[in-house]
């Protein structure tokens, strides 16, 4: 009997995948963690029935949720990664050389341990014990309220606004997030589908720019998420994303989407987005 897996992406709406066996499957104090192959994305993490990630596409959503930030500060130094347990972004994070700590604040210990196991080649910072990287298996709300004038740059990798990622798209965890920046810090979440999550997306752009000088969105194309494109927004103290050095980016930096050109390209938005965020 074949075995089909969908994520009812909407109320009238599905992706749905051929799978060939599940891997794991449990529950935390949180949430549900699954982890199965598929025949079209490979081996892919699951939470709450929400595909998060996939061998076959996970590098296009984490270089582009650290890469386009961290090219947008001239000089980070330290980072803070909010979630992220598949450890894909903090993959990324370290390959800077200017990065000379990466806190990452995961709430789900689950998480971490079963992508260690079954998701290797995304939790390679993780498994190896980075020497820049400091794990913190806890509350990011938490941590981000006892925090002020650390960072240079944070990134809030989450899941849906749903169960434990709920509090994380909020005007008051984003003032949080603004005090824990140093003066020229900056930060940027990943802030779902421009075509099936179009209400967030507003009400988030409104509560970032309510506090934040500059606020930027772009654009990644993702084929396991909601429609195939997926925004991000960054809210910056000083520096704007649209102007960055790109000169500082390397030629050859081990990356499979993010280039210099996707660095500019990303930030340049279709009429309907332009019209979503106005």
């Amino acid at each position: 009997m074949e075995l089909w897996y969908t994520e009812f992406q909407t109320k009238n709406l599905g992706l749905t995948t051929r799978i060939k066996e599940t891997l794991f499957a449990g529950k935390s104090k949180f949430q549900e963690v699954a982890v199965v192959e598929s025949l079209e994305f490979g081996r892919m993490l699951v939470l709450d029935g929400v595909f998060q990630t996939s061998v076959f596409d996970e590098f296009i959503y984490h270089e582009m949720i650290a890469h386009v930030p961290l090219f947008s500060h001239p000089n980070p130094r330290k980072v803070l990664i909010i979630g992220g347990g598949d450890g894909g972004t903090v993959r990324e994070v370290v390959k800077h050389q200017s990065i000379e700590k990466a806190e990452m604040v995961e709430i789900d210990g689950m998480v971490v341990d079963v992508c260690k196991k079954y998701l290797p080649e995304i939790s390679i910072a993780l498994n190896g014990n980075h020497p820049k990287l400091e794990l913190k298996i806890g509350d990011g709300i938490k941590h981000m309220q006892q925090a002020e004038n650390l960072y240079d740059v944070i990134i809030v990798d989450c899941s849906d606004p749903i169960g434990p990622g709920e509090g994380l798209f909020t005007r008051a965890f984003y003032k949080d997030v603004y005090k824990a920046l140093k003066p020229d810090g900056l930060f940027v979440q990943q802030t779902e589908s421009p075509f099936y999550h179009q209400e967030l997306v507003k009400r988030l752009h409104q509560d970032i720019s309510s506090l934040f000088p500059i606020i930027r969105l772009y654009l990644a194309s993702i084929p396991l998420y909601p429609g195939g494109l997926h925004c991000f927004t960054i809210g910056s103290k000083q520096y704007d994303p649209t102007e960055a050095d790109v000169s500082r980016i390397p030629a050859t930096f081990g990356t499979r989407y993010h280039n210099v050109n996707i660095q500019k390209s990303c930030f340049a938005l279709p009429n309907f987005v332009q019209e979503l965020i106005k």
